[in-house]
């Protein structure tokens, strides 16, 4: 992910080691897909970054699950943080590829060890990932990726829209 990416809020944006840390340690995400009639979806999942994808386990016999079915593309967000001057997150999006059988049974496949182990670790505190036979994996390698860390600005409080009558923060 390059740091050239991000247009907008460069200036709290993470750089790619930070964005790196930051979703190798969060565990949970927001999942948005588009539904058969073009609203939004949007569910929770945990998951697990490699580097280079974010890894969701999810249930195939869920909307979300249908939604991907149907139009694969899909943003999500981790996020962070209760006041303002704390809030961290990234938005990464583009389109899901499915991996492995579905729903995922443990089979071997060398492409799944690594997720697995880092999910199975994070999400379990377990070596080995446990199968269910009710979930599947989904893999994103993002196409487009925007971060924010808002400890960046150094405590400066947001500009409200009252004082500001263009309604824009900066």
């Amino acid at each position: 992910m390059s740091a050239t990416q991000q247009r907008r809020g460069r200036k709290i944006m993470m750089t790619p080691g930070e964005l790196d840390d930051f979703l190798t340690a969060q565990r949970t995400c927001r999942v948005a897909t588009v539904s058969a009639d073009g609203a939004p979806h949007v569910s929770t999942l945990w998951f697990a970054w490699d580097g280079t994808s974010i890894w969701l386990y999810s249930v195939v016999r869920s909307k979300r699950w249908a939604d991907l079915r149907r139009d694969p593309r899909v943003a999500i967000v981790v996020d962070t943080g209760e006041e303002y001057d704390e809030l961290r997150g990234a938005e990464l999006s583009g389109t899901v590829e499915f991996v492995g059988e579905i729903p995922r049974t443990g089979e071997l496949r060398a492409e799944l060890d690594v997720p697995e182990t880092l999910f199975a670790r994070k999400n379990f505190g377990l070596e080995e990932m446990p199968h269910d036979g009710r979930h599947a994996w989904l893999r994103l390698t993002p196409a487009k990726t925007v971060s924010w860390d808002f400890r960046k600005l150094g405590g400066q409080p947001p500009i409200s829209r009252v004082n500001n009558p263009a309604g824009q923060y900066t």
